[in-house]
């Protein structure tokens, strides 16, 4: 009788073990049932395993409490867990989940910042972006400024935030982003200051930084940039004018339509090289690296005019009359067309 019992119990426990393990087999493989495609989860720092499932389960992420602990521990991986902000996809299963917790596989977005773009196009940028949190809402540039810790020769944000394609973690704020920005042109222009050619009518490097983004608004041909950029530099030896069409548009802010007119060129702003000698105040675009190699590097030449031929590249004159002829010849018979 004894012996008839122990083997019902040996039976039982093996049925159960074995049911608990099919059902754990099935917990293992089984795609966790979200109500999204996706789901966003911030893991806090210090969140220990049952915290963790705690908030997935908050998050309509159903891991099963007891077995996502179970699992962690019995795989070792409770030790290996890391904060931050992980995306949930259909089809993962709860060992999925874990898994990237432990490995640290935090969700990543990305913005870029295009070459050319002004500040306003940038915070545009980041404030369509709906993974970037907002809190700059009621901020200053000047504000802004003093928070990047950014020289007092620095009056304006424009130009500042080197372009390029910045990878972040959802629910970073939008002074994350822009400082990652901010940073990344303050390394890229000392870089290039450092490395400068000799005899730049440059005192600081932000004086480089301004021309390199009228030169950057100026040509996108790559052959052209050192040779404009070649053009200012004369130019401003010279003490001449820079007259260049981008600083003007630039200073009629909202006003510019396309088009600019006579009129235009004679109104005065701190940005209108047409009507005031030297650099404008500021950057008036994000200048990219080529632009402002160039300006650091310009070519060495005697020409001290260019117009545009029509294709993205540019045709170069030493003197006024040549330069009225290639207007001429590029220009106006264009607009004959």
């Amino acid at each position: 009788m004894i012996k008839k019992l122990i083997i019902f119990i040996v039976f039982i426990i093996s049925v159960m073990a074995g049911i608990g393990y099919y059902q754990l087999k099935e917990w293992q493989t089984t795609p966790l049932k979200l109500t999204k495609e996706s789901v966003m989860v911030k893991i806090p720092k210090g969140s220990s395993i049952k915290n963790i499932a705690d908030i997935l389960i908050k998050n309509n992420v159903p891991v099963n409490n007891l077995l996502f602990t179970y699992y962690a521990r019995y795989t070792g991986q409770v030790s290996q867990l890391k904060a931050g902000t992980y995306e949930i996809k259909q089809g993962q299963t709860a060992p999925d989940v874990l898994a990237m917790i432990a490995n640290g596989e935090v969700a990543k977005r990305t913005i870029l910042f295009v070459e050319g773009w002004t500040y306003k196009q940038i915070r545009q940028a980041i404030t369509q972006h709906p993974d970037i949190e907002k809190t700059l809402s009621n901020i200053t540039d000047q504000e802004l400024l003093k928070k990047l810790n950014a020289p007092d020769s620095m009056t304006s944000m424009e130009g500042l935030l080197f372009p390029n394609t910045y990878v972040f973690t959802p629910g970073d704020s939008d002074f994350m982003v822009i400082q990652q920005a901010y940073q990344e042109g303050q390394n890229n222009l000392k870089k290039n200051w450092d490395n400068r050619a000799e005899n730049l009518p440059f005192k600081t490097p932000y004086e480089a930084l301004i021309l390199a983004s009228i030169v950057e608004k100026e040509t996108g041909h790559g052959e052209d940039r050192k040779r404009i950029a070649g053009v200012f530099i004369n130019r401003l030896k010279a003490n001449m004018l820079l007259q260049t069409d981008p600083t003007v548009i630039y200073g009629m802010g909202d006003k510019y339509q396309n088009k600019i007119r006579k009129v235009d060129l004679q109104t005065d702003t701190p940005w209108n090289t047409y009507t005031r000698k030297g650099l404008p105040p500021t950057p008036i675009a994000s200048s990219g690296d080529l632009a402002l190699k160039a300006v650091l590097h310009p070519e060495n030449h005697h020409y001290f005019y260019f117009v545009s031929r029509g294709d993205g590249t540019s045709e170069f004159a030493e003197n006024l009359p040549q330069h009225n002829q290639n207007v001429q010849k590029f220009i106006l018979k264009q607009g004959q067309k």
